[in-house]
Parts: C-alpha cells; sequence; structure tokens
C-alpha cells in the first residue's frame, strides 16, 4: 500500500487519504475499509470508502477514503443512506 495524498481536515474532523493497493482483483469497498482500518490504525467503522478505481490490466487499485475521529462525527458529517419503501407501505 502506498499513500498518495494524506490531508488532515480540522473543520471536518477527519482525515482525506488516497492510496495505491495491489491486488489480483478488485478489493471492494467492505475489503478496502479493513485494509484502510489496518494501515492507518482505525476502525472499519470510522471509514468511509467514496471510490475505488482500477484500469484494464492492471493490478493496482486507487482507493479515496475519509478517515473520520470518531464514530459521532461520522454520523454528523455523512449522509444517512434512504430507506427504500416497500409496497405494503404504500397500499397503507
Amino acid at each position: 500500500m502506498k499513500a498518495i495524498n494524506d490531508l488532515k481536515n480540522d473543520l471536518l474532523k477527519r482525515r482525506e487519504v488516497k492510496v495505491i493497493v495491489e491486488s489480483s482483483g478488485n478489493p471492494g469497498f467492505a475489503n478496502a475499509a479493513k485494509t484502510i482500518g489496518d494501515h492507518f490504525k482505525a476502525k472499519e467503522d470510522v471509514v468511509v470508502i467514496n471510490n475505488v478505481k482500477g484500469k484494464f490490466g492492471r493490478d493496482t487499485f486507487l482507493i479515496d477514503a475519509f478517515i473520520y475521529n470518531s464514530k459521532a462525527d461520522k454520523d454528523r458529517i455523512e449522509p444517512r443512506p434512504k430507506v427504500k419503501k416497500t409496497a405494503e407501505g404504500a397500499a397503507k
């Protein structure tokens, strides 16, 4: 793993990192969060993965992520996932 960019954002209480990871297959968001958490000594629940980019024929992937200082900071800033409406709820 090679860190390309490591910026500390004091206003939003997070680190903004870009790293290059070598992998035989696409690491995916869950595995990327675990890898970044291990490398930067942070818990997985404070890591937010924005992008995992790869190029055809290469074994390197660019991962763009945020590492928050605490779970409360993450919950305050990150948007909440939308809840899907079910057919039962619409019929009532």
